[in-house]
């Protein structure tokens, strides 16, 4: 579960609440906003897979609760 505060159109202090994929995706676009890319929150030594050896896989994302 992912808690956003942020500030509505009207100007108003506002709470979100994502959870699961919608967490993952919104906690990676808040990343974004602070100029951090995916890259800085992998382990040390941790290489990224390449695109193309992971498009079209079919593998579902899995989340643990």
């Amino acid at each position: 579960m992912l808690r956003v505060e942020h500030e509505s159109v009207d100007s108003l202090r506002r709470f979100s609440v994502f959870e699961r994929g919608l967490a993952r995706l919104v906690a990676h676009e808040l990343d974004h906003l602070a100029g951090k890319l995916y890259r800085a929150r992998m382990r040390p030594g941790v290489e990224p897979m390449p695109v193309a050896e992971y498009r079209g896989s079919g593998s579902a994302w899995q989340y643990r609760r």
